[in-house]
């Protein structure tokens, strides 16, 4: 996934990776892993972001690693959020 506007003009080899990605990315919604995800549209340029609830960092690196866009070649990093706090 080369192109830094792949949000506006993706290839059919890049949508097919998205696709996948949220086909994954919903199943870990589904599973109560991920909080939210989504698209960030920065005028800097896109990136995707999510909130995940797990037990370690060994799990949300399984979860990157397995993530079909990262084994298409983006990068994803994570940072812990320690106080956090919600709508009720």
């Amino acid at each position: 996934m080369s192109s830094p506007h792949v949000v506006t003009d993706m290839t059919d080899a890049e949508q097919a990776v998205m696709a996948e990605h949220t086909e994954y990315w919903k199943g870990l919604l589904a599973d109560g892993v991920a909080v939210c995800f989504g698209a960030v549209l920065d005028p800097a340029g896109p990136y995707g972001l999510a909130v995940v609830e797990v037990v370690d960092h060994a799990q949300i690196e399984r979860i990157a690693a397995d993530d079909p866009a990262v084994r298409a070649g983006l990068t994803a990093e994570a940072h812990p959020m320690p106080g956090g706090f919600v709508r009720a």
